[in-house]
């Protein structure tokens, strides 16, 4: 399946080489592709360029947001939430038209330091945002509740015996995410319902924040235990 991947930080690069792996024909989307290429800022996790992760994940293809959203049969929202709107806007509404659209990131305000606020919450979050300004795209929010790795490969953790959330206004969409989260490994996934409920996972973040910061180590997660 050809999957485009909005968003070239740690999160698109841990989703998109995972998709490469599982045998997918993988884009990644930046806003500028020589400067992407040319930046020698190293990813505050991996410790590595981009143009050192690309050599390595040769087979995920480089491109703007606009031709990695073209080149996706599925797209992925991989972009920091404060700028996922405009990300979404520069790959252009004809390239989303009738996707479905895994929607990854939270709307964490860094702008007061840390911990982060949320720019938006209790009566509205980000994966509805998404959704009233894209009314066509097929909005799944999931994957927002754990650190990259995790998300890409849930085994990471209590040999992947943890629980992964998702909601979206389209069944038939979120019956399509479901299969992806089968093959990265997720054996618990919950389906919150329609796309209010990311208001649900997307205020967790302030908890999962302060369990960092007490645990000293971001490769936990939830379980729902019933």
């Amino acid at each position: 399946m050809k999957f485009g991947v909005l968003g070239t930080g740690t999160v698109g690069r841990t989703i998109g080489a995972r998709l490469a792996v599982l045998g997918h024909d993988v884009r990644i989307g930046t806003r500028d592709v020589a400067t992407t290429l040319a930046s020698t800022e190293p990813n505050q996790i991996t410790q590595e360029t981009f143009a050192d992760w690309h050599v390595k994940n040769a087979g995920v293809g480089l491109g703007t947001f606009a031709e990695a959203a073209e080149h996706g049969e599925l797209v992925v929202n991989a972009v920091m939430g404060a700028h996922s709107l405009d990300a979404l806007r520069a790959a252009d509404e004809a390239n989303l038209d009738g996707k479905v659209l895994i929607d990854i990131p939270n709307p964490l305000d860094f702008s007061g330091g840390m911990p982060p606020t949320l720019f938006v919450s209790n009566t509205d979050s980000l994966g509805e945002q998404i959704q009233r300004e894209f009314p066509r795209v097929k909005v799944v929010k999931t994957l927002n509740t754990m650190t990259a790795f995790v998300m890409a490969d849930p085994s990471l953790v209590d040999d992947g015996d943890h629980t992964v959330f998702l909601c979206g206004n389209d069944e038939g969409a979120k019956a399509q995410v479901i299969e992806i989260l089968r093959s990265f490994g997720w054996r618990d996934v919950i389906d919150l319902g329609d796309i209010t409920s990311a208001r649900g996972t997307e205020s967790y973040l302030p908890l999962w924040l302060r369990l960092w910061g007490a645990l000293q180590v971001p490769m936990f997660n939830i379980k729902v235990v019933r």
